[in-house]
């Protein structure tokens, strides 16, 4: 072998893949399985998928990190703890590394990310991608999305933004991203701005804009990583023609210590509903006013406050249940807090994530 090819062979970036299940590693039972091959009862292990693909980049190292095999039906809190952790440990003791990519199942990709991007504080990038169709079908996005992100992980354009998501050759900020589509490739969208740029068929990375600058209460969060920290119930209540207050009352019951209200469009609950928002409100229970729209935005105003409601402005419910239980982890194990934050504060606080 000549000095030349030698040197081609060694690679000059590290990049973490760490695996949690989803489609990217399910098989389908046949090579048109795109929408049953959950019931394969297949998950292959990290490892083995990444040797299946072969060579995705010649300068890249891949550092395969197992975490678990889950669908993404069946991630919850205590998984994005762990993952976070595991993600700030491996940064720390391993120096060499450029950035991160995870493997996840799409159906809660974007939260996930919004987790992450909450509680991380990492300058490296840190990627989530995974997959429509499952490796050995036909047409099968994964490879190809596991080569952007790797991409999109090593390009020094990509520190200091927070976590994004890469799917079909597009990046995404983990605050806009959502999943618009069941089974279509083009999935994911970030309404109403758009993502950020994209990755070119020869793999490079191209910003066309960047996510707004990194918000101060963030870094608040990961002291959450710290010790047996456990993370408050937040449930979401979706309101609709004629809805009453049961799914509320059930949720206080069920020990909610929080309420994201995922209201009609204007940003309003139904009429129905609110006597259970104010016993709930009345129990100590915090709620919060959201809206089912995905361009919708509820900012504060006097019939909220009124009623000891809090505004949830821009952020989908889905997002902002999830600052919603870390902000209330944070009131409860007072990690960095000087104060123990009123209301005033957590809304100023929600209205800034």
């Amino acid at each position: 072998m000549t000095g030349e090819h030698v040197e081609a062979s060694v690679k000059q970036w590290r990049i973490a893949v760490i695996g949690t299940g989803g489609t990217f590693a399910m098989h389908g039972r046949h090579r048109f399985d795109w929408i049953e091959y959950a019931d394969s009862g297949v998950i292959h292990p990290l490892d083995d998928l990444l040797k299946s693909m072969g060579e995705l980049s010649p300068e890249l190292e891949i550092v395969p990190i197992p975490f678990r095999s889950l669908g993404s039906v069946a991630i919850g809190t205590n998984d994005w703890l762990e993952l976070a952790r595991l993600i700030r440990d491996t940064a720390a003791a391993d120096p060499t590394l450029c950035g991160f990519v995870i493997t996840h199942g799409t159906a809660t990709m974007e939260e996930t990310a919004w987790f992450l991007d909450q509680i991380l504080c990492l300058d490296m990038p840190v990627v989530l991608t995974g997959a429509q169709r499952p490796g050995n079908t036909d047409g099968s996005d994964a490879p190809a999305n596991l080569r952007s992100a790797m991409a999109v992980a090593h390009d020094r354009a990509s520190r200091g933004l927070g976590v994004l998501v890469v799917m079909g050759g597009l990046i995404f900020a983990a605050r806009d991203v959502t999943k618009a589509a069941s089974f279509e490739l083009a999935a994911f969208e970030a309404p109403p701005y758009g993502p950020l740029g994209r990755v070119d068929a020869d793999a490079s990375v191209v910003y066309r804009r960047l996510p707004m600058a990194e918000r101060s209460q963030k870094k608040r969060f990961d002291g959450l990583l710290d010790g047996n920290v456990a993370l408050p119930r937040v449930d979401i209540s979706v309101s609709y023609a004629g809805a009453d207050g049961a799914a509320i009352r059930a949720f206080v019951a069920a020990g909610a210590r929080g309420i994201v209200c995922a209201g009609l469009t204007p940003g309003r609950i139904a009429a129905g509903e609110r006597e259970a928002i104010l016993e709930a409100v009345d129990a100590g229970v915090t709620v919060v006013q959201s809206t089912r729209s995905p361009r919708g935005v509820v900012p504060v105003q006097r019939f909220l406050t009124a009623d000891g409601l809090l505004a949830g402005g821009d952020l989908s419910p889905q997002k902002l249940r999830i600052t919603l239980i870390l902000l209330l982890a944070l009131q409860e194990y007072g990690t960095r807090l000087k104060d123990q934050p009123n209301a005033q504060s957590l809304q100023r606080q929600i209205l800034d994530a």
